[in-house]
């Protein structure tokens, strides 16, 4: 069994679901005041880019995970942060009249950073204590170089992108010293000692002095999560190519999922259980594509987990190595206190 700290998920995550008006709408129902909010358009007339927008970059300020393209500022897209959600414009990404989204919601400690000086080079992080969840921004040196993540422990898994265009570069617990993937790609894993120039500690990121993590003078913005016992879960498993698929133990009932085979060239798959409540899981997203949300029976999610129900090798391909990030349904009792996960 796992205890989980956390009475209430949605004060830290959750996934919220709407549909756009072409003007202004101001969204409520998430459970908290976002400061990451990752949106992608479910059904529309053509294809859209997955849109991030975060309170340390600001309102209005995009990032797309199925590209390299640098950050756009979209005046009618996401323009404001709310105590309760978010305000979204008419833009197609985002509020297109009578077109139907999901956006992925976290919390962290608002638009106001704290100057880190654990690292080589100067850091400023938004972080929540409690979900163990950093948005770091910094400036490249050129040099190899490491930063101050303010988890209090080592990352379990983080996503790096530079805010001029180059490509998204994400590492995960159980990576080997300088393993890297890439976001908006599908290609494998591999190592490149100009991206992580090794592992991760209890108090730094280091890079190596490639341009996409660390070219000097730009800015680059990193979204950074350690593992919090009964809320989230990063990690890595093998597939056993069976359609009785591999079961993989979160201590939770997932409420989003996000896994990639790193072991060949897949596809980032994306689950959440507020488009497809029931089993099998098969509404889903590709990070690294702008397609609109695509039905393929993949995986059933369970109370402490999930489980792979096919042979896809997105998800299962016999001794590949797949990783994932995930968060939890809230498990709590009667009298408002933490269950445990069983």
């Amino acid at each position: 069994m796992a205890y989980t700290t956390i009475t209430k998920h949605t004060d830290y995550f959750n996934t919220k679901l709407y549909t756009g008006t072409g003007s202004s709408l101001a969204l409520t129902g998430v459970g908290h005041q976002p400061d990451f909010t990752w949106i992608k358009c479910r059904a529309a007339g053509s294809g859209t880019d997955h849109v991030l927008f975060d309170s340390v970059r600001g309102a209005t300020k995009a990032l797309n995970t199925n590209d390299n393209s640098a950050e756009d500022t979209i005046s009618n897209s996401l323009t404001a942060f709310g105590s309760d959600g978010f305000t979204v414009e008419g833009n197609g990404a985002t509020g297109a009249s009578g077109d139907t989204y999901a956006s992925w919601n976290w919390k962290a400690n608002g638009s106001s950073t704290t100057t880190n000086n654990d690292g080589a080079t100067t850091s400023y992080i938004s972080h929540n204590s409690t979900s163990k969840f950093s948005i770091i921004k910094y400036t490249g040196t050129g040099s190899a170089t490491n930063i101050g993540h303010g988890l209090g422990g080592t990352p379990d898994y983080f996503i790096t992108k530079a805010l001029d265009a180059s490509d998204w570069h994400v590492w995960c617990n159980n990576f080997p010293s300088q393993k890297r993937i890439k976001l908006n790609s599908q290609g494998g894993w591999n190592t490149n000692t100009s991206i992580f120039a090794s592992l991760p500690d209890a108090t730094k990121i280091y890079f190596g002095n490639g341009g996409d993590v660390n070219s000097s003078g730009v800015e680059y913005i990193c979204y950074a999560w350690k593992n919090v016992t009964g809320f989230s879960k990063a990690g890595v498993y093998k597939g056993n190519g069976d359609a009785n698929g591999t079961f993989v133990y979160t201590g939770f009932k997932p409420a989003w999922i996000m896994y990639r085979n790193v072991s060949t060239s897949e596809n980032w798959e994306i689950h959440d259980t507020k488009r497809n409540p029931g089993n099998l899981s098969n509404k889903i997203f590709y990070a690294n594509q702008n397609n609109l949300e695509t039905t393929t029976d993949r995986i059933d999610i369970l109370s402490n987990g999930f489980k792979a129900r096919t042979t896809n090798a997105s998800c299962n391909a016999n001794g590949n190595e797949i990783i994932y990030l995930a968060f939890g349904q809230s498990l709590v009792g009667s009298n408002n206190t933490p269950c445990t996960a069983r």
